[in-house]
């Protein structure tokens, strides 16, 4: 294309048309199947405010009443297309060494009547508010990560409020979960459909049940979960507080390992292993240990109870540590690139519909990200490989004849410079930072 810049928007246009394909089977009728590839195009179309309405507007329809209709009351199977939306990540990412990435977010909403809203603890907005939460379950392999499912969490004030839950078309079988039970689940969906992994990781929510340890050690996953600063562990000296472990460690049994690039340059910590027993998960043999990560900044400490079928380097667990950054990246990807928070929806149909096309989104960017080759052009080699934010600028943009395409084309060069520019000097700065 015009300004030497290498982007196949008529493969972009070709993916996206297949993806639109595969799922298009879970739809009864034509004419739901086609709102719903022009629903997943208004997601991506960074309209200024996404719902039903700006999103009809987009597609040139009369009215809402289609969209609406799409999530509340057409008919065609969402866990279909999650399954689905599995199947293609797993097409372009599956690695047998894959983590399972489990992670919650919170959206924060007005009144009462909206499904699993009630004042609760969000990592959000860093507080208790009126607020309704959703675990999500992240596929993050070498080639590249996607989310592949979602639960959302219905707190107890639902579960037993039988009218309530009726009102917000909850399915009369729905008990209360927890949210590590709600983890569980997915990830025994996920295995059992086939999905290749290796590992599962989470943060302390997920890492202090016990019933989720059982279950992945069972399975024959390892899993590096995060734990309280106050855990205790059993050692072969008996059981210790794991704050206690630690300072209790040598100089020598510290290594310094990168658990992966950030945004700033490489994750730089120290980290010390420790083995110990964990009653919870031991009936599924392997190995167990306490994984201690040390900032080198000031010395503050982080925990994880590590698990592994067999021996594994510690680099390994470090790394696996180091996934859990990828959903957040996820979930910032999400929100901003395909609405997943914008959902102004009350009913649990029509909360499941949304999450699931703005996840189908999403893998649509990642793998384009995942699979885009990194462009060359004579003289210029200081420029970034094309992002998932900087694919859905210019999916949308050259679609819709936004800008004269080597106006786009150069803007997205400039840009992808700049930020290659901004990443050298954050990487200098970090390097000439550490001990």
């Amino acid at each position: 294309m015009a300004a030497g810049l290498s982007v196949d928007l008529d493969r972009w246009r070709r993916e996206f048309d297949e993806l639109m394909l595969r799922v298009g089977g879970r739809f009864g009728r034509v004419e739901p199947r086609r709102r719903m590839a022009a629903f997943v195009r208004g997601l991506l179309a960074g309209l200024p405010r996404v719902n039903c309405w700006s999103i009809a507007e987009h597609a040139g329809e009369v009215s809402p009443r289609g969209m609406q209709r799409l999530l509340s009351s057409a008919v065609w199977d969402e866990a279909g297309v999650r399954d689905d939306l599995r199947a293609y990540v797993l097409e372009r990412f599956a690695d047998p060494g894959a983590v399972l990435v489990v992670d919650e977010t919170g959206d924060l909403k007005k009144g009462a009547a909206t499904v699993a809203v009630q004042r609760q603890y969000t990592g959000t907005a860093g507080r208790t508010e009126n607020a309704q939460v959703a675990v999500y379950l992240a596929y993050a392999a070498p080639a590249g990560s996607a989310f592949i499912d979602r639960a959302l969490y219905l707190p107890r004030s639902w579960t037993s409020d039988p009218l309530r839950c009726a009102a917000a078309g909850v399915p009369e079988d729905t008990a209360f979960a927890t949210k590590p039970a709600l983890a569980t689940a997915m990830i025994g969906r996920a295995l059992d459909a086939g999905t290749p992994a290796g590992w599962v990781s989470a943060d302390e929510v997920y890492g202090q049940d016990p019933q989720l340890r059982a279950e992945v050690a069972r399975r024959g996953l390892g899993y590096v979960l995060a734990v309280r600063k106050s855990h205790v562990v059993i050692t072969p000296i008996g059981p210790r507080p794991a704050t206690g472990l630690a300072k209790r460690l040598p100089a020598r049994a510290w290594q310094r390992i990168s658990a992966g690039p950030g945004a700033k340059g490489p994750r730089w910590y120290d980290w010390a292993l420790i083995e110990v027993t964990d009653p919870a998960a031991s009936q599924g043999g392997g190995l167990h240990w306490l994984l201690i990560r040390r900032r080198i900044s000031d010395g503050e400490y982080a925990f994880y109870l590590a698990h592994a079928p067999g021996p594994v380097p510690l680099a390994q667990l470090v790394k696996v540590a180091g996934s859990r950054w990828k959903v957040e990246d996820g979930f910032a990807a999400g929100k901003e690139l395909a609405a997943l928070d914008e959902h102004q929806v009350r009913s649990w149909t029509s909360w499941h519909r949304w999450t699931i096309l703005a996840l189908l989104a999403c893998a649509f960017l990642s793998v384009l990200a995942a699979t885009q080759p990194h462009d060359s052009h004579p003289g210029d080699d200081q420029l970034i490989p094309l992002t998932r934010n900087e694919i859905r600028r210019l999916f949308t943009g050259l679609s819709q004849q936004l800008a004269a395409p080597a106006t786009q084309l150069r803007w997205s060069r400039w840009r992808r410079r700049h930020q290659a520019t901004a990443r050298a000097c954050h990487y200098r700065r970090r390097a000439q930072t550490l001990p």
